[in-house]
This record gives C-alpha cells, structure tokens and sequence, in this order.
C-alpha cells in the first residue's frame, strides 16, 4: 500500500473515532503506538493549544487534533488576509484563523479525506463562521489559482508527503507576491537508523518522513522561497522515543539511545519574493 492511502485510512480512523465515540482519550493518533482502538497521550501532539484557545473552538475540532505545533500561534495573521491550511484535518487551525483574519478574510483548509471534511464542516457549523471554506484535494495539487493565498500554515503535514518538492512548489505557486510560509513540521537534526525511516507506521506518526533541517531549507529555496527561519519549538527527550518505538517490533533499549533529541517539532517560515509571480498554473477559474 503506498503511503498516501495509508495516511488517508489512519487519518479516516481518526475522524470516525472522534464522531463515533466524542472523545480520544485527550490524545491523538500521530504517535506509532497509536492503534486502531485508541491512542496514548502523544508527545509530538499534546498540550498544543492552551485553554484560551481551545475555548473559541467546538470540542471535536480539538480532539481531531493530529499536529505537532500551533502554527497559529506562531504565524503572524492580519485582518482581511487569506490562509490556506494544507492538511487541515478536523478544522482546529482553520477554525482559529478565520476569527483572527475577521470576516473580511478567508481561510481554507484543504484535505484529503473525507472523514476528515466531514468532521471540520461540522465544526465549521458549530463555531458559526462563514469565512471558512474546506477543499478536498491533495497538498500535492492545491486546487486554488496561482498568486492566490497571504499565507500558508500547516501543522505537521508536509512531513508525510513522499513528494515533499511538489508540495513546496504547488505552495509557492498559490501564495502571491510577499505571501508567507508558517508551518509546524517535524525535523531531524543528525543521522537516524534506516530502520526508523523503513517504518510506515512511523511514517504515518510523523516521525519516518521528516526531513533533515537542512533538507528542508534546500527544498525551500529549490521551490523560491527566501527568508527561511527554522526554529525549535519542542525536542523529544528519550522517554518520548522509547514511546515513538514501543510497538514496532523494535529493540527500544537499543535504538532509543539513537534517536533521543534527534526529532524535533520546529516553526518554520519562509516567503514569496514580493517581485514574483507564477502563472504557469491550471486555469483555474471561480474558485475564489
């Protein structure tokens, strides 16, 4: 099975477990000891938003939380912008633009299962906000004009693409002239076994598919972008590898040595040279 419709079917679960059941144990299923049944609390996914913030939004928007980061924290917002949330999952980062753009702004969120949709739609109508709009699609083809979006926000999703470049492109593609990249991701920092990288189940728990900080910031120019920044927000500590690894039929005591403070959640921003304009992409048309 390729990875994408491996990260649709756990991302799938993840929605219908919130919807069926109301609640995921305060956790999320980004971690690879995360099994179709439940999950334990995550060390890439919790304690993300603080209370003020999970105030303004519905409860299952923020048990639907699959990210690794606050991206909307951290990225600076400003009234009447659009934002473009890429993986946007159950709506929580969308739904907390919208109320900072105001009402003369829009944000989208754009994402690939329909679980998921279907759950940031429901949550879209419970907070009562008309300038949200969430896209089906994929991070790889953004269906939206070129030179269209202020900014683009992400919360640990463009990790598990397996064609990290295209998703850098389509990005710089949408956003306009002076448009900003924000996102949370996951990096690495140092050399990790093959063996971490060879697991899919990892690989959906955001951990096999992030990128070395200097990948990211080669990808980043490749695709346009200047003014990269990368900065740490959170270091996994080696109780939170041994979590990462109990499960996947690895020798924990061995490995978990190897990749202590090796992954880390990370704020990284970049921007479209304000001088810039793509017009090479689809005609798209009455999309905005």
């Amino acid at each position: 099975m390729e990875i994408k419709e491996i990260v649709k079917e756990r991302y799938g679960q993840a929605a219908l477990r919130v919807v069926l059941r109301g609640t995921t144990g305060g956790s999320s299923c980004c971690g690879a000891s995360a099994s179709l049944d439940g999950c334990g609390v995550d060390p890439i996914t919790s304690n993300l938003y603080d209370a003020d913030q999970a105030g303004k939004i519905p409860e299952n928007a923020l048990l639907a939380s699959l990210g690794c980061g606050n991206p909307t924290a951290l990225a600076k917002l400003n009234a009447g912008e659009i934002v473009l949330d890429l993986g946007s999952g159950g709506g929580i980062d969308v739904l907390l633009s919208a109320r900072r753009v105001g009402p003369t702004g829009k944000v989208y969120g754009l994402d690939m299962t329909d679980e998921m949709l279907a759950l940031a739609r429901e949550n879209q109508r419970k907070a009562g906000l008309g300038n949200v709009e969430f896209l089906k699609g994929e991070i790889e083809n953004i269906p939206l004009p070129d030179n269209s979006v202020d900014v683009v926000i992400s919360n640990c999703v463009i990790n598990l693409s397996a064609d990290k470049d295209r998703v850098l492109r389509e990005t710089f593609r949408v956003l306009k002239p002076g448009g900003r990249f924000a996102v949370s991701d996951v990096i690495v920092s140092g050399e990790v076994p093959e063996v971490v990288r060879r697991s899919m189940e990892m690989w959906v728990g955001c951990i096999a598919g992030a990128l070395h900080d200097h990948e990211y910031i080669g990808k980043l120019a490749k695709a346009g972008f200047e003014g990269i920044d990368i900065e740490p927000t959170r270091v996994y500590n080696i109780g939170d590898a041994r979590q990462f690894l109990t499960g996947e039929g690895i020798d924990v005591d061995a490995m978990a040595p190897q990749v202590k403070d090796k992954f880390m959640s990370a704020f990284i921003k970049a921007f479209k040279p304000s001088g810039q304009t793509i017009t090479e992409g689809m005609p798209w048309s009455g999309v905005l």
